[in-house]
This record gives C-alpha cells, sequence and structure tokens, in this order.
C-alpha cells in the first residue's frame, strides 16, 4: 500500500458535500468520477511495489524513488497537489495545495477544496466494479466468514447515514462508535464521514468509566454499539456497558444497538435497534490487517486506506490464538490473503509456539509482511520472516502515530532490489523530512547519531489539531522544538542514513500496541482512598512489549493490609481504563524520589525496576538522595518474594 496513493492523504481529508440513497448515489457519483478522472486501484503485491515506481500520477510517472522523494521535500505543493487532483473525487476543486506554520501549529492543506471520503471509499469502485469484494468479515469462529462487496457496504453505509441525519445528526457533531470489529462499524465509521459527522470510535475494550470520558470530551449526540461481542471464544457484553457510561453523559440522544449475537438486551428509552445483513462473494485482492478499528491502525490500515484504493480489507474479529495458535496462518490459506500487516506484540507470542502452527498452512498467497504498533524486535522479526514468510516476502517494519495519520518512515517504497534491514524502520516516506534534534534544540548533523525524533516539514495526513483544545496540540507537538513536529520518540540515524527508532521519550507506554499514558493509570490508583501517591514507568515485557510497574506509597494505616489495598487497586485499573492496563508489577515504598521542586525523577524508578542501578547517574538533584536505597532496597525483597511463590 505504501507504493501506492499516500493513506495519509486520504485518511486526512474529511470533507465536503454528501450524497444518499443508492439510484441518485450512484448516478451522481459516475459524473464526480468522470469529471475527477478517479480510478480504482487494487492493492499491489511486494514484487511490484519494490520492482516498479510507485503509480501515483501521470505527472510524476516514470520518475525514480529517489527522484519522487527528492520532490516531495522540495516542492510539495507540486507532488501532492497532482496526486490530490488525479487520484481523489473532488466535489469542489482545491484553490491551494498547503498553507502551513508548524512554529504556530498551522497545518491547512488542498485550501478551498471539498471532498467526501466516503465517496472515494465506496461510489469511486461501485461505479467502476460494484461486485468486488470490500470486507472479508473473519468473525470468532473460524470457517464462518463473510464477504461485503462494495456495493452492499456502500448501500449500508448510505441506509444508516440517512438514520443518523433523520435523527438529527448534523455536520460537525460527534458521534460515539463502540463496537466489536465488524461491517456494521465500518459502515458506522464511514456514515459519519458521509454527513460530515465526526466519528470517535473507542476500542470495544474499555470500561464504562472509560468510554464515558470520551463521550464526555467529545460531547456525542450519539453512541452506536451492539448488544454482545464475541472474540478468542468468549461473549462479553457492550450494550450494559453503555448503558453505565450513558448514565453521565447527557449529550447522548440516542443509543443504536446493532445485533451481533442472538442475546437480547434491555432497551431503554434512549436505544434505537439496528438490523445486520448477510452477504455474497467477489474474488478481489485481500489485505489483511488485523488490528482492531478502535484503534489508528484500523482506522487507516482497515477501513480508509483500502477502501479508498479498491483493495479487499479482511475484518478479524478473534484473538491469535482461538481456537490454537495456527489462527492466522489458516485464516491466510483460507481467505488467500496476500498482505498481511500485524502487531509485534502478536508475533511475539506466537513465536513461543511450534513452528507447525504456522508450517502446517499454505501461506503461498502472502506477497508482503508488515509490522505496526511499537518496535519490533530481531527475535521476532526473523520468525515473521523467515518461519512465516519463508525468507520470499518483504517485511517491513513501519513507524508512525495516530498523530500522523498514516505511515511516515518505513523500508518501502525504495529503488528496485534496495535492501531491507530486519527490526528497522529505515526509510522516511514521501513528504516525511525527519530530523534529530538534542537537548538544547539543536538539529543533529551527519550519520551514526541520535536525538529526538522530529519532522521538518508539514504533511497531508498530519494531525490539525486536539478537539476542543488547540492550545495544548500546539504546546504537545510544536513548542519543545521551535519549527518542528515533535513525535515524543527517539531515534538512531545509521551511518548510511537510515532510521531506527529508539523509543518514546515521554511518560507514554505502548502496552500490546496500546499507547496508554502513565499518568492515566496514575490518577486510577491514586482514587484510592489509602494510596497518596504512585508513580508508574513501563518496563520490557517478552510479549507485550512493555508493562506497567507501578511504584506506591500507602498511608500508615494501610502499610499492615498491602495485599488487599494491592487487589483493589487491580480493580480500580481495570474499571476506569481496561484490564490491559492494569500494572504487572505494584512495589509498595516509602516515598517516591522526587527533586527539590517537587518532580519525580522516573528515570530512577525505571532503573530499579530493570535491576540496573549499577549506574543511577546524577542524583544530586533529589531533594533527599537517601530515597533511592530505600527503594532498591525494597525492590530486592520485592523480588526475593516474588521468587518464593
Amino acid at each position: 500500500m505504501a507504493g501506492r496513493v499516500s493513506l495519509s492523504l486520504l485518511n486526512s481529508l474529511v470533507r465536503g458535500n454528501v450524497i444518499f440513497r443508492s439510484k441518485k448515489c450512484l448516478r451522481k457519483s459516475v459524473v464526480l468520477i468522470s469529471r475527477c478522472k478517479a480510478r480504482s486501484v487494487s492493492s499491489s503485491s511486494s514484487s511490484s511495489i519494490s520492482a516498479a515506481q510507485p503509480d501515483l500520477s501521470s505527472h510524476l510517472a516514470g520518475k525514480t524513488y529517489a527522484d519522487l522523494y527528492d520532490l516531495s521535500v522540495r516542492d510539495p505543493e507540486t507532488f501532492w497537489g497532482s496526486i490530490a487532483k488525479e487520484r481523489l473525487a473532488w466535489t469542489k476543486p482545491f484553490d491551494q495545495v498547503t498553507d502551513c506554520d508548524l512554529s504556530s501549529g498551522k497545518i491547512n492543506w488542498f485550501l478551498g477544496g471539498q471532498l467526501n471520503v466516503s465517496v472515494n471509499c465506496l461510489d469511486v469502485h461501485v461505479a467502476k466494479d460494484p461486485d468486488r469484494v470490500a470486507l472479508i468479515w473473519e468473525k470468532d469462529e473460524p470457517g464462518t466468514e463473510e464477504r461485503i462487496t462494495y456495493r452492499e457496504l456502500l448501500e449500508m453505509t448510505c441506509r444508516l447515514a440517512n438514520t443518523l441525519k433523520s435523527y438529527g445528526i448534523q455536520k460537525g457533531e460527534r458521534v460515539a462508535i463502540y463496537m466489536p470489529v465488524s461491517p456494521m462499524a465500518v459502515a458506522a465509521m464511514l456514515a459519519c464521514a458521509r454527513i460530515g459527522a465526526i466519528h470517535t470510535v473507542v476500542f470495544a475494550g474499555f470500561s464504562s468509566e472509560a468510554l464515558a470520558g470520551r463521550i464526555q470530551n467529545a460531547q456525542c449526540k450519539i453512541v452506536i454499539t451492539s448488544n454482545q461481542g464475541v472474540r478468542g471464544g468468549r461473549i462479553f457484553d457492550l450494550k450494559s456497558t453503555v448503558d453505565k457510561a450513558v448514565k453521565s453523559c447527557p449529550s447522548v440522544r440516542h443509543v443504536f444497538v446493532a445485533k451481533r449475537t442472538n442475546e437480547s438486551v434491555p432497551m431503554g428509552k434512549l436505544d434505537i435497534s439496528l438490523d445486520e445483513y448477510v452477504f455474497d462473494y467477489t474474488p478481489g485482492d485481500v489485505f489483511g490487517c488485523v488490528a482492531d478499528i478502535g484503534w489508528i491502525t484500523g482506522h487507516s490500515y482497515v477501513v480508509y486506506g483500502p477502501l479508498c484504493n479498491g483493495a479487499t480489507s479482511v475484518l478479524f474479529e478473534s484473538t491469535p490464538v482461538y481456537p490454537n495458535p495456527g489462527r492466522y496462518w489458516e485464516t491466510v490459506q483460507r481467505l488467500r490473503i496476500n498482505q498481511f500487516y500485524g502487531a509485534p506484540t502478536a508475533i511475539r507470542l506466537l513465536l513461543k509456539y511450534e513452528e507447525n502452527w504456522v508450517k502446517k498452512y499454505d501461506r503461498s498467497s502472502l506477497k508482503t509482511l508488515a509490522s505496526v504498533g511499537e518496535p519490533i524486535n530481531h527475535e521476532a522479526w526473523e520468525w515473521f520472516h523467515n518461519v512465516v514468510g519463508d525468507g520470499r516476502c518483504p517485511l517491513v517494519d513501519t513507524w508512525w502515530q495516530t498523530e500522523t495519520g498514516g505511515v511516515c518512515i518505513a523500508p518501502l517504497p525504495a529503488e528496485p532490489g534496495a535492501e531491507i534491514r530486519p527490526a528497522m524502520a529505515m526509510r522516511p516516506f514521501f513528504g516525511i523530512q525527519p530530523a534529530l534534534l538534542g537537548e538544547k534544540g539543536q538539529i543533529i548533523t551527519g550519520n551514526d547519531v541520535s536525538g529526538a525524533l522530529c519532522i521538518s516539514k508539514p504533511w497531508p495526513g498530519m494531525a490539525r489539531t486536539i478537539f476542543g483544545d488547540h492550545q495544548r496540540f500546539v504546546d504537545a507537538y510544536f513548542k519543545p522544538y521551535q519549527g518542528q513536529y515533535f513525535t515524543g520518540d527517539g531515534a538512531y540515524r545509521t551511518e548510511d542514513g537510515y532510521y531506527q527508532i529508539t523509543g518514546r521519550m515521554d511518560d507514554v507506554i505502548n502496552i500490546s500496541g496500546h499507547r496508554l499514558g502513565t499518568a492515566e493509570i496514575e490518577d486510577a490508583l491514586d482514587e484510592h482512598p489509602d494510596v497518596p501517591e504512585t508513580a508508574v514507568i513501563g518496563i520490557p515485557h517478552e510479549i507485550k512489549g512493555e508493562v506497567p510497574f507501578a511504584f506506591v506509597v500507602l498511608k500508615e494505616s494501610a502499610t499492615e493490609n498491602q495485599r488487599a489495598v494491592v487487589e483493589e487497586m487491580r480493580h480500580l485499573v481495570a474499571t476506569k481504563i481496561a484490564k490491559y492496563a492494569v500494572p504487572d508489577h505494584f512495589l509498595v515504598v516509602k516515598r517516591l524520589p522526587k527533586t527539590r521542586s517537587g518532580k519525580i525523577m522516573r528515570r530512577i524508578l525505571r532503573k530499579v525496576a530493570m535491576q540496573d542501578t549499577s549506574n543511577l547517574g546524577d542524583i544530586s538533584t533529589l531533594d533527599d538522595p537517601s530515597v533511592v536505597s530505600e527503594i532498591i532496597e525494597a525492590h530486592k525483597r520485592y523480588r526475593s518474594h516474588a521468587a518464593k511463590k
């Protein structure tokens, strides 16, 4: 997909007029397509990506990767303007390609233009090949998949869009989507985009309190959910979670309820039932990104990216190990998946099992493998490449963020025959100009250097703002390094000029591909009446990537009841955030290491948790340096106790 039209461009352009109902919609979209000369493009095989030049626009045809990249950073107006004009269907052409100023957080692209991403995802392809498969819904039970054509997905989207309008949703208003991975969830996203509503897709594993917080922040008027979800052979209630959440959300007017299982659920005065549909099969190229649509990967590479490019996209509802550790590869064999895009967390989990769970299935359809969500370690990369891909499929380690909209650094696209190094993102994508900055804000030049990873120039897919708080957006991403977009990650530039991501530089941890601020966990822990103070850091985990490690200060009255307090804290985090956010470790300490200004020195806590106390660095700024030896001794006792269990 990286060799095709920029997914970040497609994901960022949700604007413009809307078209309803199938017959009128199709007729108008045919005129629109003819006027804009939009083309339907299926996803490419790895060989065509690596051996052929990217098919971006006729204006850019025949140029090498090096020429294209140089043009994208030297003359972004020409580069992105030609792609946007030729590859997207516009209801109103744009007047100006870009007007951006990173120092002030001003991000404007394609000024004066209007388009609708739902039309580009659906109508464009329905007009040309309506029976092409858009989605393959890989349901929890193997062998029960359903196939949805572009025509059927358009009809479902239009019906749901009309329903939203009939219940008063207007352009700019917010809709919360709290659903399992399903065609109805995709249609809900596209329906919102179609009428100009703003969707917030909430991961269906979040608790009622976490869901309520997101609904309140966005002031959502409608919630779309399912009666239940199914995952890994287990059924979990969704409607009851929504019921609890909306009690504290006065902005919610209605709750739309789709039916995933046959179990009936109580329906209240806010609730409106939605019906599911059954679909037929048409062969098509199959793009298998197994991410949940509640995360940005699902937005970009399950829904908007593949559908805008006319690909067939897999909706994976289950888990990597249900009903057994061969589930991914059995799915590849049965659905003939061509591109497989997964998380390093899942790969690390699966490599612990016998290779026979992979090799017993036919994976000859695979053309490209890719990892997303966090840096992939060398062991997992080698297993993914050699065992799953038989050493023949290019494996690309992609780096990007929620805020970037799509892939920013990846091994492909590149010149024909260019090398791919294990566990390295390597090359910037078109329009991305990385920079490494030092502690004093200086740009670090040359190679074989490390620093804070920034991006020097704007690109179409980047975030524009934080909803309702633009100053926070500016402060977080553009103030740390003047004139630069600060990613929050550190990176190493090799002697050859390639980029390797070294990890987060702030207090955000990555648990199984889920980015979570340590402050959110600390806030939940601090609600316990016997816990005056906590500090949470992330430590490496061989399966999950990172896990939370909590340092906890208890009130004196609770020190004799530590075990019960810890269990209550586990419950607090699971209730207020999600089960995956519960710290793996709780270390009770008398006090935390703080500077004279009251700032917790987290690097010391990280060193203690990692059992790396031989070089703690400068601790002279601590208010009382003796606190360090107290914490080290407490950790030794903790390890000793754990070893006896």
